[in-house]
């Protein structure tokens, strides 16, 4: 029956607290600042009436110390204090490009690289059909060839981020072959 925080994500949290103001007693002081840099120190007034508030904005993977100041004409109460960590930044694939388009082969690249993504997984298959293959790609490259394709076919092609954390985003972008040399 503190105040604490829910709702983490890399860039806010929902701060709650039990009520011990209203509206006519007082209001809320709420300071909050990186703990690696006390001097970038924020404070917000919060109505008494209120128990939560979203803070956003907020550094990605940044541990955010919090104080909650009641400004009681009532009574005294002692300030309320946590701390939050913010979730790492994950961010999908922004855009994922076909390029040297051949009879059997294109290039996928796919930007931003991120030092948060372990590995890539580039799924590739004919549209219309349901036979798709898979590609691992190491996190650490941003492209790839597909090869082996059927000529004058449009293939989706997926780029998949599969985060250090496990979660997974994806992106999907269409890429077609080129016709075939006749006879082929």
């Amino acid at each position: 029956n503190r105040l604490h925080a829910t709702d983490v994500t890399s860039s806010s949290f929902r701060l709650t607290w039990p009520k011990l103001l209203s509206q006519e007693t007082g209001y809320y002081s709420l300071e909050y600042a990186p703990r690696a840099e006390p001097a970038r120190k924020r404070t917000q007034q919060v109505s008494g009436a209120h128990t939560s508030l979203v803070l956003s904005d907020l550094a990605p993977e940044t541990t955010y110390d919090v104080a909650l100041i009641p400004e009681s004409n009532v009574h005294y109460f002692p300030p309320q204090t946590t701390w939050v960590t913010t979730l790492a930044e994950e961010i999908s694939p922004v855009q994922v490009l076909i390029s040297e388009s051949g009879p059997h082969s294109f290039h996928v690249s796919w930007a931003p690289v991120l030092d948060s993504v372990a590995s890539y997984q580039v799924l590739y298959g004919p549209l219309p059909g349901n036979s798709v293959k898979v590609l691992q790609v190491d996190g650490r490259h941003n492209s790839t060839a597909v090869e082996h394709l059927a000529p004058n076919t449009t293939y989706l092609v997926t780029v998949t981020a599969i985060y250090r954390s496990g979660k997974e985003k994806s992106l999907s972008a269409k890429a077609c072959t080129q016709e075939g040399e006749p006879g082929e």
